[in-house]
């Protein structure tokens, strides 16, 4: 039963050392260049973000967030002018 206690940490870490490999440059340059790709990127984000583990997943769960918000300050924003307009037509 002792054994068995033991052992697990180390297959635990073993794994934890798989998933967050390095990356290498050529590696980042082929993500940047799927990140130009429209509605490919966001896609991709969701994949490496709730995807298997791998190196992208903060990154990619990170820039959806940024997205998230991004999209609520556009639609705010917008809303504040329409009202804006529609307010001055009225007159």
């Amino acid at each position: 039963m002792e054994s068995y206690e033991k052992e697990q940490p180390q297959e635990f870490q073993g794994n934890l050392q798989k998933a967050a490999k390095d990356m290498s440059v050529g590696e980042w340059v082929l993500t940047m260049l799927i990140m130009i790709i429209p509605i490919v990127n966001i896609v991709m984000l969701f994949i490496w973000g709730f995807g298997n583990p791998d190196p992208r997943r903060n990154y990619a769960r990170a820039s959806l967030i940024w997205m998230a918000i991004s999209i609520v300050l556009i639609i705010i924003f917008y809303g504040v002018i329409f009202a804006f307009i529609f307010s001055l037509s009225s007159y």
